[in-house]
């Protein structure tokens, strides 16, 4: 097993530093690869200024406070809700599990669409306020969905993805109703809705990234405990694993990498549920594997939505969640093609 997450591990790691250097240069300015890497090689501590750099000034502005951060960004949003993905698929053992399947993004988007209804979105501390509300708004509508699921002290599957789906109707009916209401703001809530990381800077990505790393170490983990619950709440609980304790635990980290993205980025579809299909039809079923290559698919997958969605009709920027839904939803249709041919009863 350490010899496939080598290989595949190097794999993603080097098609990840290649789709960072090509989306760095693709926009309305473009610049080559070689010049790209001069000028992140030169950001680096240590080492030196050339004495005649081969790139002007604009183009190492537009790397480094423009493009750079968006990027990575990007990748981070992509990577945290991949790895969402793949542990809401594990815990609940439902191939349609994802970010979305408990609410979390929708309370999100309620928590943002009322401070854009009523122009409050810089009120409390600025252009921080409307992503700590949708972080807030998401983690209360996981409490609530825990709440209505909980039955004599444990959270039964079926219980926990119904409440998620009535949780998700009942949110997603509040933001319609707030754009219907709306007058001035409706393209904002519907935008925001929609998914985005333009104007997004650096502080972002610097609040983002110990998301990131927490929920990739943690997940990681649990992976072997993920992989006895496969094979069914009663089996795992005679191996001597706590169900429970295991089931809550990835629940609560998974949505804070949810709540955590979607307060930075809006609300992007498909990615925690395609990216994991993905990884799974290359790699097989075992989530030692599935975790941090989940991790890596969805950062490349989420620079590669973003590139599209920032240059196919430049200078119109197209919202990141149709991108990701034109994306995925052939390919989960792809998924349901696949599992009949097969004649099995899921997308696995």
């Amino acid at each position: 097993m350490k010899t496939r997450l080598a290989g595949y591990g190097a794999a993603g790691i080097a098609l990840l530093i290649v789709t960072l250097m090509v989306c760095l240069g693709i926009g309305a300015v473009h610049l080559p690869v070689g010049q790209i890497a001069s000028i992140l090689l030169h950001q680096l501590p240590g080492i030196g200024q050339p004495s005649s750099p081969s790139w002007d000034s604009a183009a190492e502005q537009i790397i480094v406070n423009v493009r750079l951060p968006r990027v990575l960004l990007g990748m981070l949003v992509g990577a945290a809700l991949a790895l969402a993905g793949t542990g809401f698929q594990g815990v609940l053992r439902n191939p349609l599990a994802d970010p979305f399947t408990l609410g979390v993004s929708s309370g999100a988007a309620v928590g943002a669409s009322l401070l854009i209804f009523t122009n409050t979105q810089y009120s409390l501390v600025g252009v921080w306020t409307l992503p700590l509300v949708a972080f807030a708004a998401g983690m209360l509508s996981l409490w609530a969905v825990l709440a209505l699921a909980r039955e004599g002290g444990k959270i039964p599957t079926r219980s926990l993805i119904l409440s998620g789906v009535v949780m998700q109707s009942f949110l997603g009916s509040i933001v319609s109703f707030l754009a219907a209401m709306s007058k001035d703001t409706v393209n904002q809530i519907i935008y925001w809705t929609m998914g985005s990381l333009s104007l997004r800077g650096w502080s972002y990505t610097a609040i983002l990234l110990p998301y990131v790393i927490a929920g990739l170490i943690y997940l990681w983990s649990q992976s072997r405990k993920l992989n006895l619950l496969s094979l069914g709440e009663r089996q795992a609980a005679h191996t001597g694993l706590e169900v429970e304790r295991l089931k809550l635990g990835v629940l609560l980290v998974s949505t804070l990498l949810t709540a955590a993205a979607v307060s930075m980025s809006g609300v992007i579809g498909f990615v925690g549920l395609v990216v994991p299909h993905m990884i799974r039809l290359i790699v097989g079923p075992d989530y030692r594997l599935l975790v941090p290559l989940s991790t890596l698919g969805g950062a490349i997958f989420m620079v590669w939505a973003d590139t599209a969605a920032r240059t196919v009709l430049a200078p119109t920027e197209i919202p990141l969640g149709v991108v990701t839904a034109f994306v995925g939803a052939p390919f989960f249709a792809y998924l349901l093609h696949r599992s009949k041919k097969q004649g099995r009863g899921d997308v696995l």
